[in-house]
């Protein structure tokens, strides 16, 4: 077994218990018991799940298992009702508002629309952060923007705005607007939602050459198999609040668990139904 997918140990009922005794700087993101209910309702049961430095990991899991609530969770946009989360060794619900604000500096999230502005051009909607969070000079700023898009392909697009760029363009804009301040965590919220295959393979692609060249921690939110298969190094699998299983992506997919075999398959038999 890899050192990865070793560090969980299984415990009574399926739970899993998260061992810390790993060497230091290799999770990039920890989650330790957490909790989080609205009402009656629970959504994170004990939750306890890692995500390694310079990995791209995929969260998976069927629709309203916690997925996006875990993620605010972990940019400090909601708090545990009990237990722990640390980003790069810093206790998130401990943070001041200064801290919570400067760590959030540090993520760059890609969500499934691109959540751009507008009223904005593409080239001032990947310019936005590095306004509003850094003192660089227009020219400076400019140099970056410039980069930034021509990784992502989107150079001849600058001053086109969001409703005249296609889905896939969006999202890849939202891609150049997440990497403008360098982040050390890279979280992408269903980025292949809406694309044909041809597109999801080749933003799979973009995603993993822009990580090779970057590093850090990434974290892909996706139902897509096929692209977990293609990008994930290291997967979790999340029901019902909990983590199921988690490792390096050629355990998982030779994982013996009913569950994760079932969901990864994408099979109609198994212990996952309709409800």
């Amino acid at each position: 077994m890899s050192h990865a997918a070793g560090v969980y140990a299984a415990q009574h009922d399926g739970d899993l218990r998260f061992d810390r005794d790993t060497e230091a700087g290799f999770w990039a993101i920890e989650c330790h018991d957490v909790h989080k209910s609205f009402g009656p309702t629970k959504i994170l049961d004990g939750l306890n799940v890692g995500f390694p430095d310079g990995m791209i990991s995929v969260l998976l899991g069927p629709s309203g298992t916690g997925k996006s609530v875990l993620v605010k969770h972990l940019m400090g946009l909601m708090f545990p009702d009990q237990g722990d989360v640390i980003v790069k060794g810093r206790s998130v619900p401990k943070m001041r508002q200064s801290e919570l604000l400067e760590m959030r500096t540090n993520f760059g999230v890609c969500f499934q629309d691109g959540a751009l502005l507008g009223s904005m051009t593409i080239f001032d909607n990947v310019a936005f952060p590095l306004r509003q969070h850094t003192d660089l000079t227009e020219a400076e700023v400019a140099e970056v923007v410039h980069h930034r898009l021509s990784q992502v392909g989107l150079s001849a697009a600058a001053q086109r705005r969001p409703n005249e760029l296609s889905g896939g363009m969006r999202k890849r804009a939202g891609f150049a607007r997440a990497l403008v301040l360098e982040p050390q965590v890279m979280l992408f919220d269903e980025p292949d939602s809406g694309l044909d295959p041809i597109r999801t393979a080749l933003l799979c692609e973009l995603i993993q050459e822009i990580h090779a060249e970057q590093g850090g921690a990434y974290v892909v939110i996706t139902h897509n198999i096929a692209a977990a298969r293609r990008i994930g190094e290291y997967l979790a699998v999340l029901w019902k609040g909990q983590t199921v299983q988690s490792g390096e992506a050629s355990d998982m997919f030779a994982s013996e668990n009913l569950f994760v075999r079932q969901f990864l398959a994408g099979e109609a038999t198994g212990p996952l139904g309709m409800d």
